[in-house]
């Protein structure tokens, strides 16, 4: 959660951090653990600030930020079992919502979500190139999202909050080809970079 008046901020900086992921995840691995985990202890410490309390919400975020960057940053293996275990987790509920309603089964979305950790810690390479590819094509269509619905651009009463919802796309039924388009682009391009 954010006030209000800095979702637009926010909706800018995760198109472009979802851009440098999307096209140079590989290279700066750990920078971009280091964005994922900023982003992610944000969102989780922000949301236990009241919606009043708006300098509150903004520190806690700032500071929740940065203990989930250091976490992700330094623990390199659980970041990229993470990074698997979330895009498996992000790949059963996107084909889910295309074929029903609601969220996919709890034990569906943990299988892909195993199953998504341990391919990635078997086939690092591959799994940090697609991985990154298709999560930051995500993040940027998520800030894409939020830029063109105008929520975040409208002011409001001080108590109002801008939340990041990941997975919700709403109407635009374009993002999951969007996606698919832009994380192939993401990976042909950091594949056809030099190996380490």
């Amino acid at each position: 959660m954010l006030p209000q008046v800095l979702g637009l901020p926010a909706a800018v900086v995760l198109i472009l951090g979802g851009a440098i992921t999307c096209f140079a995840g590989y290279r700066l691995f750990r920078f971009v653990l280091g964005i994922y985990g900023f982003i992610l202890g944000a969102m989780l410490a922000s949301s236990l600030v009241g919606v009043t309390n708006t300098t509150g919400m903004i520190i806690t975020a700032i500071v929740g930020g940065i203990i989930g960057a250091g976490l992700l940053v330094f623990a390199y293996y659980a970041g990229l079992a993470l990074v698997g275990g979330g895009l498996g987790a992000l790949l059963v509920h996107l084909a889910w919502t295309q074929v029903s309603k609601g969220d996919p089964p709890l034990l569906l979305t943990g299988l892909a979500a195993v199953a998504g950790a341990v391919a990635a810690l078997m086939l690092q390479r591959y799994m940090i190139v697609a991985g990154t590819a298709f999560g930051g094509a995500w993040t940027m269509i998520i800030g894409a999202i939020n830029v063109l619905g105008r929520r975040i651009a409208q002011g409001g009463s001080p108590t109002e909050v801008w939340i990041l919802y990941p997975t919700s796309i709403g109407d635009y039924r374009w993002a999951p080809l969007a996606w698919m388009v832009l994380g192939a682009l993401g990976t042909a391009v950091q594949l056809s970079g030099k190996k380490r």
